[in-house]
């Protein structure tokens, strides 16, 4: 067995038990204790004197143990003072044994590790880390210490050791897999020399660097695994291209009837993305299609063209949502283009009584319906469709690739797939696409229909909040509808509902004359459903919702939102919320109340908001504020996560990475599978299918 593969109990101190925690980090292999990287440093290479310690720091420090002893302040402390002639301090801990106590005794000489903190008889370290040095000099670290993820169960102290035992153990024998023609271009360090830098970083090492993860030896290990991630999707996307899928060659007859139908044209962006969908679905193999676009850029349209496609080729067409309110909308719009054309639409949703569920369910099963619009709900057991031919995924960073892929084997039908069409409205600079979805081709919707004017977006302290409720006043007196947002506070959905009802209350009791209704995802969907059709149609004035409404929601009478806490939520959710007005004739408005004090972050994310309209233009900025992790979903099943890349900060090594493949997948076909296995490792079963 090769070093690289030998299993994390050939480390010292590695027994199941502690095998089974090292799992829930992805710690299988003892190779991956070698690429298991810190996530900061501690310079723990000088010793500092008692006398010069400062509330806030981190710092070594040797002292003689002057008195330990039990104290009580509301619960017991054992408390250890030393000093070293500069100065003294406390150590206090607040879990211990007797043991513990008894060696701690006047006299010993101690080296600690900690946080110092004002405490009330002077400087202290709580709980430091700290060994025995009698007689002996005391030792410093020669190198920065790292700071490792840890998991529940293991200590900081053991994850150090492990991956240093692995330095020790498995890093000579470490294969270098990027050829040297790739490392002359890049200019960054041999795979030896970056991991021995990245975990033994010597005092001399910049440590900012370091921290910000731009050290070269950084890079060169975020390289490697930008392109593992590159390589798995290539290989997922070949592999589903070996499918045989239905080839629908049509006449385009349902579609011209629905175009006919509209009282509008489709954009040339719209029309664009049309024609590649046509030439995929011509295709006999599955079309893995990315469209992306603004929110109002006219996704859905495009889908249903798509849908009419499969159709009129004697398929069915399963659309995906992730909320059932966006469900219910797709539903609608759905039923409104396709019922003139007598096209059946059904909805799948976990609400659905149990008769209601097994007709839809029957009718799924003899193709008696076309088109099935639903929640995951779509691809839970005993679910089963006559003729799937085209799956449509909306908001796809919702959903993990394992989600689509399940939808996608329910499709399997004598071996041939059905295609994909999956739809996003957080739109994300083409570079990046390419390497976050590398197994799917990207198509943007770019132009936003004629007649879509841009929302004016004001900023303003929530200590203005009667001057805003005048606004809506007017607003809903003149004929216009409103929404007064109530986002999620402290991730508490009791708090967020509890918010929203009171701000319903408050708002009923200044507005008597206007009808004000309540959404929230604790509803029941049959409830959500009649308060959001009183609003479209008209019943409903204002209309308060927790972030429920957030997607899919069109309402064109609706001319001015209000969003309480705004500086709470990231810019594409601000820009998605933005997004639910300026769908009609009127002038519409966005009002963003905040709560001060603002910090940087919130100031930055506000102000774009009032800066622009354009969704990638907001998108471009949310990732360099908050990263993609958080605005792409990276954490949904199946999306990879990355150990130390990030696609924002080093975007610069893209266009390298997909140049590295290209030469990889030529030249040396052999090493694609294990510079995959050394990043992804079981992580990569999505990619085996």
């Amino acid at each position: 067995m090769g070093a690289e593969s030998q299993p994390i109990t050939v480390l010292k101190g590695v027994g199941p038990k502690l095998a089974q925690k090292l799992e829930r980090l992805g710690l299988l292999t003892a190779q991956d204790a070698l690429f298991h990287l810190p996530f900061r440093y501690q310079d723990r290479t000088r010793v500092v004197p008692l006398g010069s310690l400062q509330p806030g720091q981190a710092a070594v420090v040797v002292g003689d143990i002057e008195l330990t002893d039990v104290a009580f302040r509301g619960r017991r402390n054992l408390i250890c003072r030393i000093s070293d002639g500069t100065g003294f301090l406390s150590l206090r801990f607040f879990h211990f044994s007797n043991a513990q106590k008894e060696n701690l005794v006047r006299g010993r000489t101690l080296r600690c590790y900690g946080e110092v903190r004002a405490g009330r008889d002077g400087p202290e370290m709580i709980h430091p880390e700290y060994q025995f040095i009698d007689d002996a000099e005391p030792e410093t670290e020669s190198a920065l210490t790292p700071v490792y993820p840890t998991t529940e169960g293991v200590h900081q102290l053991s994850t150090r050791n492990l991956v240093q035992q692995a330095v020790d153990s498995i890093l000579p024998a470490i294969k270098e897999w990027l050829p040297q023609s790739i490392l002359d271009d890049l200019g960054l360090p041999n795979l030896r020399q970056a991991l021995l830098t990245v975990h033994r970083p010597s005092p001399e090492e910049d440590v900012a660097l370091l921290e910000a993860g731009r050290h070269p030896a950084q890079q060169r290990l975020v390289f490697e695994e930008l392109l593992a991630h590159h390589l798995s999707m290539q290989r997922l996307r070949e592999r589903q291209r070996k499918h045989e899928a239905p080839v629908m060659k049509g006449a385009h007859e349902l579609q011209d009837a629905l175009l006919a139908n509209m009282p509008f044209s489709l954009t040339g962006a719209q029309q664009r993305v049309l024609d590649e969908i046509r030439m995929d679905l011509a295709e006999p193999h599955p079309m893995q299609r990315l469209v992306q676009g603004d929110v109002g850029s006219g996704k859905t349209i495009v889908a249903a063209l798509a849908a009419l496609e499969a159709v009129e080729a004697g398929y069915q067409v399963a659309i995906m949502a992730p909320t059932e309110l966006l469900a219910e909308q797709h539903l609608n719009n759905f039923r409104h283009w396709l019922d003139p054309l007598r096209i059946p639409v059904a909805r799948l949703s976990g609400s659905l009584k149990n008769r209601e569920r097994q007709s839809v369910l029957e009718a799924m099963a003899t193709g008696t319906v076309k088109v099935i619009v639903g929640t995951h709900a779509l691809f839970q057991e005993g679910v089963s469709f006559a003729h799937l031919g085209l799956i449509i995924v909306d908001e796809q960073h919702r959903f993990g690739v394992h989600q689509r892929l399940a939808l996608r084997e329910k499709g399997l039908d004598d071996g041939r797939a059905p295609h994909q069409l999956i739809m996003t409205a957080t739109p994300i600079p083409r570079t990046l696409a390419q390497t976050i979805y590398a197994d799917l081709d990207v198509s943007t919707i770019d132009e936003l229909p004629p007649g879509r004017k841009p929302v004016e977006t004001v900023v303003i302290p929530d200590t203005r909040r009667a001057e805003v409720v005048q606004r809506v006043q007017s607003a809903c007196q003149e004929g216009r509808q409103a929404y007064w947002v109530c986002p999620l506070i402290e991730e508490s959905e009791t708090l967020q509902l509890q918010t929203a009802t009171d701000t319903e209350a408050a708002l009923r009791a200044a507005l008597p004359d206007i009808k004000v209704a309540l959404v929230h995802g604790r509803m029941k969907p049959l409830e959500k459903e009649r308060a959001m059709a009183a609003f479209k149609s008209g019943e409903t004035d204002l209309l308060v919702a927790t972030t429920v409404i957030e997607v899919g929601v069109d309402v064109p009478n609706a001319s001015l939102m209000i969003i309480e806490n705004s500086e709470r939520l990231g810019l594409s959710q601000l820009h998605q919320l933005r997004g639910r007005v300026g769908r009609g004739a009127d002038k519409s408005s966005c009002v963003l109340m905040y709560q001060a004090p603002l910090s940087e972050f919130a100031r930055q994310r506000l102000a774009a908001m009032r800066e622009t309209n354009d969704g990638f233009e907001i998108a471009r900025r949310d990732m360099e504020l908050r990263g993609p992790g958080e605005m792409l979903g990276t954490r949904q099943t199946g999306m990879q996560q990355f150990h130390i890349a990030d696609i924002v900060r080093d975007r610069e090594l893209l266009p390298k990475v997909r140049a590295a493949a290209k030469v990889l997948q030529s030249d040396f076909p052999e090493r694609v599978q294990p510079i995959i296995e050394r990043w992804i490792g079981q992580r990569q079963d999505y990619a085996d299918v």
